[in-house]
């Protein structure tokens, strides 16, 4: 699955979407693809990812405390 970097919108193949999908998880391991070919894998946060659209990522795959009330 891809996502893109919020600031430079360059593409990160997720390598972990289980991480990707758990709320807990503040970090996902990817492989950054810029250039000829794909980086080494390395940690992004979560906050700094969006969708290749730019719409953010879904509020229950970053926040645990979703479903309460605020």
């Amino acid at each position: 699955m891809f996502v893109a970097e919020k600031t430079t919108g360059h593409l990160i193949e997720v390598l972990d979407t289980k991480a990707l999908f758990d709320p807990h998880d503040s970090r996902v391991k990817g492989s950054l693809h810029y250039g000829e070919e794909a980086q080494d894998p390395e940690f992004y946060d979560k906050t700094e990812l969006c969708f290749p659209s730019g719409e953010g990522l879904p509020r229950c795959w970053t926040d645990a405390n979703y479903r309460r009330s605020e």
